[in-house]
């Protein structure tokens, strides 16, 4: 029986998490439950599930239940949690910045990590690898994309890879132009045509900035350069992603498109269990398509590029600047195409320490909300 813990339940990636669960109960137990602020859900999860511990980070709010769980509260109490409780498995799906301490606490820890927070390795990649390779611990990736590419090296080693093609849906604007995009509502950018996420994932996979922060993840967890990372729009989202050997071979995960499916492949790896999911049908694609993204109308991706190019504490900017600049469009107080301006100017404005520490990295990310900010109201 895997113990597991789960680092935001209440989202997306954590709710679909206890699916799995729920449907292998002989197979996993649910040792501990953390979220944000959303206490009513986490309440029914603890309620169904009963587990030892949970965790709400924002301390102001106070919760009962009638089970013997224990509640921690606030960041501190929540490490805390982390780094006692008894378990197999750590589910950081923590939106944002906010996950980097909690997934070092789990590392720290000795425990073994499944990761969606993506921003884990945008802002740490590098740090965060060499703790977890420093331990000998394991890294399960949960985005559908780097599922793929984890999968597909099943059929060859880390040295035998000539390129990844990260595969992208495109979002909910991929045949437009800049000149469609002015006065695009947060209602109609977070119409996403494939996946169900949070607002702010959401947000970034219209902007395309989602992928330039799964290229940056990518280079981490499969140690290869971003210039033989290629980003491929694929409407779809059938090919899941794949990788180029070097002898020229393609190899790739399709499915149909389900994070559930991700999400039970890192909590049995290596084993493959049966589930009840949707199966695929090849002889019902009309047709598969791939084309190039559109750097020019979604310069997100580029911006991504160009951060983990430079290097240092330029990725800790360019994820800090994302998420203040699409809070401010969420609250209708920047216009969609300002969002690529609101991060390339933080950019441009920030001056790049090479060799971070963890220290350093939540200096920088304090920076560089601070100066998106700053830039937002000189603009206003």
């Amino acid at each position: 029986m895997k113990k597991i813990l789960i680092l935001g339940s209440t989202g997306s990636i954590g709710t679909q998490t206890l699916d799995v669960i729920r449907e292998n109960k002989n197979l996993f137990t649910v040792v501990g439950l953390v979220c944000g602020s959303s206490v009513e859900l986490l309440k029914k999860q603890i309620e169904e599930f009963q587990p030892k511990v949970a965790g709400i980070f924002n301390e102001k709010i106070k919760i009962q239940t009638n089970t013997k769980t224990k509640i921690y509260y606030g960041e501190k109490e929540i490490i805390k949690l982390i780094k006692e409780t008894d378990c197999d498995l750590i589910v950081v799906a923590i939106t944002g910045a906010a996950g980097l301490k909690p997934a070092l606490a789990a590392v720290q820890s000795g425990k073994d990590v499944a990761l969606a927070t993506k921003e884990v390795m945008v802002l740490a990649g590098e740090q965060f690898v060499h703790e977890i390779k420093k331990r000998k611990l394991e890294l399960f990736p949960i985005d559908s994309e780097h599922s793929a590419i984890w999968q597909s090296l099943r059929s060859g080693s880390y040295k035998e890879i000539e390129k990844i093609f990260l595969t992208c849906s495109g979002g909910p604007f991929k045949k437009k132009k800049a000149e469609d995009l002015r006065n695009i509502t947060p209602t109609q950018a977070l119409g996403h045509p494939t996946w169900k996420m949070g607002k702010k994932i959401t947000i970034d996979s219209s902007t395309l900035m989602n992928k330039g922060f799964e290229v940056i993840e990518a280079k981490w967890l499969f140690d290869v350069p971003t210039k033989n990372i290629e980003v491929v729009i694929h409407p779809q989202s059938i090919l899941h992603s794949a990788i180029m050997f070097i002898d020229g071979s393609v190899i790739g995960q399709m499915s149909l498109p389900d994070m559930r499916m991700p999400i039970q492949y890192a909590l049995t790896y290596p084993s493959r269990i049966k589930n009840k999911l949707p199966r695929l049908s090849l002889t019902d694609l009309e047709n598969l398509t791939f084309y190039k993204p559109d750097l020019k109308t979604f310069p997100c991706l580029s911006y991504a590029y160009e951060a983990i190019e430079k290097g240092g504490t330029m990725p800790t900017v360019l994820n800090a600047a994302d998420e203040i600049a699409v809070n401010l469009f969420l609250n209708n107080k920047i216009k969609f195409l300002n969002i690529p301006k609101l991060i390339k100017k933080t950019m441009e404005n920030h001056k790049i320490v090479k060799s971070p520490d963890f220290d350093d990295i939540l200096k920088v990310d304090s920076w560089a909300r601070l100066e998106a900010l700053k830039l937002y109201e000189n603009c206003r």
